[in-house]
C-alpha cells in the first residue's frame, strides 16, 4: 500500500467510526487492497458482486458493478441515491469507485488507447444475511412473532424516509433486505432507483427490470412507476414475514396463516394485503403504515404481541 493508498485507507476508517461522515471517492487499488485482491466473495446478484473488506476498525462490504451492463450514468445515478439515503434502515454507504485504467493495446496492425472500466461501491458489512436467506433458516419459524413485526416496521420506515427523499427504490424485494446483528432490516440495492422531481407522481419506462415476483402490475402492464410500486413489493415482502415462508404462493397465502389474539399480526395482514392491490390507487402510501402502525403501538402492549399468531 502507497502513501496515497494510506491516506484513503485512514479516511476510510474515519467514515466507518463516523455515522455522520459523508461517504467519498476511493481508488480501485484501495479496493483492491482491503477485499485481498477480491478474494473473499459474499454475495452475488444480476449487476454485480460483493465481496468483504477488512479495515483495522471493522468490515465493510465491497461491490463491483458488472461495466458491461452498468452505464457511467447508471452508476452515478445510484451514487447520487446512495448520498441522498442516510437512515438506520438503509444500509450505510460509505464511499465508490470510478476509475479508468488506459493500455495501448494491439488492434489490427495498429496500436490504439483501450480502457477498464472499474466502478464499485462501498458499504457497511451487515453480517446477518438477507430477509429471504432467514426465511429458509428453520430459526425463522421459532423466533417471536415480534422479530419479524419489527422487520416490518423497520422496512416501512427506511422506504418512508426514500419516498421522502423522493427516490423510487423499484428493486424492493427480500434479497434486498440486509438483517444487522440486532435483526434491525437495512434496505440496499439501489441500482434500479430513480429520482422523483418535485411534484412529480410518476414516470413512464421502456424497460420493465427486477424480479417479476415483486413488480407492480401496472409497471408489466404500462410502464408506469411511482411510490406505489414500491407499496406494491413491500406488501409482498409482509406477507413473505407474515407467513414465514419465502417465495410463498400469493394465491391463497391467508390460508396459511392462523391468526387469534394477535392484533398487530391481524393489522399486518390487512397492511399487505392493501399494499399488494393490484389496483394502484388501493393502495397506501407509507406514510399512512407508519401511522396505522404507531396507532397500533399506542394502544397494544409489547407483552401481547407474541399471543397466538402461527403459520399452519
Amino acid at each position: 500500500m502507497d502513501d496515497d493508498q494510506a491516506l484513503e485507507f485512514e479516511a476510510l476508517e474515519g467514515i466507518l467510526s463516523d455515522p455522520s461522515a459523508e461517504p467519498i471517492r476511493l481508488s480501485y487499488g484501495l479496493m483492491k487492497f482491503i477485499t485481498e485482491n477480491f478474494s473473499n466473495e459474499i454475495g452475488r446478484g444480476a449487476f454485480g458482486v460483493v465481496y468483504k473488506g477488512e479495515l483495522q476498525n471493522g468490515v465493510v462490504a465491497v461491490k463491483m458493478s458488472n461495466a458491461y451492463s452498468v452505464t457511467d450514468k447508471q452508476f452515478m445515478d445510484e451514487v447520487k441515491c446512495l448520498k441522498s439515503a442516510n437512515h438506520k434502515n438503509i444500509v450505510r454507504f460509505l464511499g465508490y469507485c470510478a476509475d479508468t485504467k488506459e493500455e495501448i493495446m494491439p488492434l489490427d496492425g495498429t496500436f490504439v488507447m483501450a480502457g477498464e472500466r472499474y466502478r464499485l461501491l462501498c458499504f457497511e458489512y451487515v453480517p446477518e444475511g438477507n430477509i429471504r436467506e432467514y426465511l429458509q433458516q428453520e430459526k425463522a419459524q421459532g423466533d417471536d412473532w415480534s422479530v419479524r413485526y419489527n422487520m416490518i416496521r423497520g422496512i416501512s420506515q427506511g422506504l418512508h424516509f426514500l419516498h421522502d427523499k423522493q427516490i423510487n427504490h423499484l428493486d424492493l424485494k427480500t434479497e434486498n433486505i440486509m438483517l444487522d446483528a440486532e435483526m434491525e432490516p437495512k434496505i440496499t440495492d439501489f441500482g434500479l432507483s430513480r429520482f422523483l422531481g418535485q411534484g412529480q407522481s410518476k414516470m413512464i419506462t421502456q424497460h420493465v427490470v427486477g424480479t417479476l415476483r415483486y413488480i407492480a402490475p401496472e409497471i408489466i402492464d404500462e410502464g408506469e412507476i411511482s411510490f406505489k410500486s414500491d407499496i406494491y413489493a413491500l406488501g409482498i415482502i409482509i406477507i413473505e414475514l407474515l407467513t414465514g415462508i419465502s417465495m410463498i404462493s400469493l394465491e391463497n397465502w391467508e390460508e396459511s396463516l392462523f391468526i387469534v389474539d394477535c392484533p398487530r399480526a391481524r393489522r399486518c395482514t390487512e397492511i399487505a394485503r392493501n399494499c399488494a392491490d393490484r389496483n394502484k390507487h388501493n393502495r397506501p402510501t407509507v406514510r399512512e403504515i407508519i401511522s396505522d402502525l404507531e396507532e397500533l403501538e399506542s394502544v397494544i402492549p409489547r407483552s401481547s404481541v407474541n399471543q397466538i399468531y402461527q403459520v399452519l
